[in-house]
């Protein structure tokens, strides 16, 4: 097994440490779970295998949907310029 030396501040060495003992692990077996867990949160590419998956997804994203289809982006220019005039004087 490898040995690493780790540099950290005494505030994050304590801030650990209360954790790990929150979790009855050892500083070092809390450290390794963290990384453990950030590499597999990080190569955790859990995303839509096909297009036709994708495509239901959408498709029930808008059976969701009570309005029926989404605006436009003209009609949100339109309420995202109405909203910034609102209190103006428009002139």
């Amino acid at each position: 097994m490898a040995r690493i030396q780790l540099v950290l501040p005494d505030s994050d060495r304590d801030r650990f440490v209360h954790e790990a003992k929150k979790e009855n692990l050892s500083l070092s077996e809390w450290l390794r779970l963290a990384a453990k867990a950030r590499v597999e949160a990080a190569n955790d590419k859990s995303g839509f295998a096909s297009s036709s998956e994708l495509a239901a997804f959408f498709g029930a994203c808008d059976e969701v949907e009570e309005d029926g289809p989404e605006p436009d982006w003209q009609e949100h220019l339109s309420v995202i310029n109405q909203s910034k005039r609102r209190g103006s004087t428009d002139t």
